[in-house]
């Protein structure tokens, strides 16, 4: 050697587009090549963004191995620095061109930090200027993000590194991860849709504000809602007869009963009926005045649940309601996705009219801007204030040891802020 380290600037071409986008899998080959060159590796820090790339630095005691992938074009580049010369850097080189399936890759090697010319200079030392450390054993630390990213914000979780599931179903690609803040969550094409440690919220909010102002709810139908959250809550009131859930992803409720089953809990309870079928066509074959409570728990409007989000399904969810039916359904973030949100809203009083469909908030820390919304929509008398019981509520949620809803969480969640009743003019 004669220089202080050694430099590798790396470019791969037409890689495999789901390796790149694959952030356990980067962070496992870049540090397997990292320790396979030779290097001892100290920590590693990667960020998954969606919908594409990962970005990340495998901290080496001789200095660092970082990457960026562009998955959408099959690119990735990557910066070798080592100090000395006892990492072979090449071996990096090759080990990651196959990992990522490279079909042809570029590596430019630099020395840097010329000795003659660092010795060219005035008072070069002759001694270490300080006492040699005392050798420490390394410690190596994980630090993995996923990152939801939409075009102007991003959320970050930082996980465990590994995934405890991973499928591409027919409908979507289906991910859980252990991370640190929020326990187990469920990612729907790279999309947060629950968490271990917030999911109570959304959960509790979609199922008793209509429950607890139905006047006599015996059967209820859920459409989506695979992850088994809203069919918990539905079955802690004992007054229902049966409980319908209609999932289109077999593969969602099997992940859930797998690593979710806080969640999951109530999936195999004796009143609840699973059929593995499109909530569409479930809908349209379903007879008229067949259920008291119809809760739509679906995703985004992208994907299979973009059918969720328009006049023709509303409809046919109108017609299957009893006289006295109450919908819920979830509308969106009004200030993270106001068109979708407004448009449901629209959709809604068309169908059961102005003066039927009310607006309710809650809040919850892994969707975007923590701030969420439902849609309750009322075939008949029922009122989610006028006929609302509070002392019922408050023996309900005291028996049940509810973490979020309550009596006065349930009034006040009408309270709408003036930019959200502005949308719903």
């Amino acid at each position: 050697m004669e220089a202080l380290g050694r430099h590798l600037v790396i470019e791969l071409y037409r890689c495999a587009a789901e390796k790149l986008n694959d952030v356990t899998h980067i962070e496992q080959s870049m540090i397997g090549a990292a320790k396979e060159s030779g290097a001892t590796v100290l920590n590693s820090t990667f960020h998954h963004f969606q919908p594409f790339g990962v970005s990340g630095v495998v901290v080496i005691q001789e200095s660092h191995l970082a990457i960026h992938t562009w998955p959408e074009y099959g690119f990735a580049s990557l910066d070798l620095f080592t100090c000395g010369d006892s990492v072979d850097t090449w071996t990096a080189y090759h080990l990651l061109k196959e990992a990522f399936e490279a079909e042809y890759g570029s590596a430019t090697e630099m020395w840097r930090g010329s000795y003659r010319l660092l010795q060219e200079q005035q008072k070069v030392p002759t001694a270490p200027l300080t006492p040699a450390p005392i050798p420490i054993a390394p410690h190596y630390n994980r630090n993995v993000w996923l990152t939801e990213r939409s075009e102007d914000c991003a959320f970050s979780l930082r996980h465990s590194g590994d995934l405890l599931y991973r499928k591409k179903s027919p409908y979507q690609d289906i991910k859980i991860y252990q991370t640190y803040k929020f326990g187990n969550t469920l990612i729907l094409d790279d999309m947060i849709m629950c968490t271990e440690k917030d999911e109570f919220v959304y959960h509790e909010m979609i199922t008793h504000v209509p429950m607890l102002t139905h006047p006599n709810p015996k059967r209820a139908l859920v459409i989506g809602g695979g992850d088994g959250g809203t069919v918990r809550e539905l079955l802690r009131h004992d007054n229902l007869e049966e409980v319908v859930l209609v999932e289109i992803d077999e593969d969602v409720i099997d992940a859930s009963r797998q690593y979710l089953p806080t969640i999951a809990s109530a999936l195999d309870h004796p009143k609840l009926k699973v059929h593995v079928a499109d909530g569409i066509e479930y809908i349209k074959n379903c007879d008229a005045r067949r259920f008291d409570l119809i809760i739509v728990d679906s995703t985004d409007p992208v994907g299979p649940a973009e059918g969720l989000f328009n006049a023709a399904f509303y409809q046919q969810v109108h017609r299957c309601l009893t006289d006295n039916g109450i919908l819920v359904a979830q509308s969106e973030s009004p200030m993270f996705n106001s068109q979708v949100f407004r448009s449901v809203f629209e959709c809604h009083r068309d169908i059961f009219g102005a003066g039927q469909v009310h607006c309710y908030l809650a809040y919850i820390p892994t969707y975007p801007t923590g701030m969420w919304s439902f849609a309750y929509a009322s075939k008949g008398s029922a009122h989610p204030i006028a006929a609302f019981d509070a002392e019922r509520s408050r023996q309900f949620t005291e028996k049940q040891q509810l973490r979020y809803y309550n009596e006065a969480v349930h009034s006040a969640a009408f309270a709408l802020p003036n930019f959200v009743r502005e949308l719903l003019v």
